[in-house]
């Protein structure tokens, strides 16, 4: 079992760049996929990321490719999402979660909180 907790949200301008950690406590992490998901007020959550358990998978939402990065460090139980040229559009409750599928998730098991990310335009 993960619990994962979220970091990094804030406000920055249109252009901006942010880098969202994802913290998960227990000693099996890398038995988990990761991903990142978000949700906008009003609107359904939708998914950005993932990684697969090993990391030489990546996986992400067509809005973001070419803009978004997801990594992950298994030494340290962390997953990343370094968000680069963000649009006001981006902005939602970016949300971590864990699953036990192999390869590219399509279902979680384990969800944080979520963090904050508001662009201004």
């Amino acid at each position: 079992q993960v619990q994962p907790v979220e970091s990094g949200g804030g406000l920055v301008q249109a252009g901006g760049s942010l880098r969202l950690s994802c913290a998960a406590s227990g000693r099996t992490f890398s038995d988990y996929a990761m991903g990142w998901l978000r949700q906008a007020p009003g609107k359904e959550r939708e998914f950005v990321a993932s990684i697969s358990r090993g990391g030489s998978s990546t996986y992400y939402a067509d809005s973001v490719k070419g803009r978004f990065t997801i990594s992950r460090d298994n030494a340290k139980n962390t997953v990343y999402l370094q968000m680069n040229t963000l649009k006001p559009e981006d902005t939602a409750v970016y949300i971590c979660a864990a699953s036990r599928d192999y390869g590219r998730p399509t279902r979680y098991n384990y969800w944080g909180q979520g963090t904050q990310v508001t662009v201004s335009s």
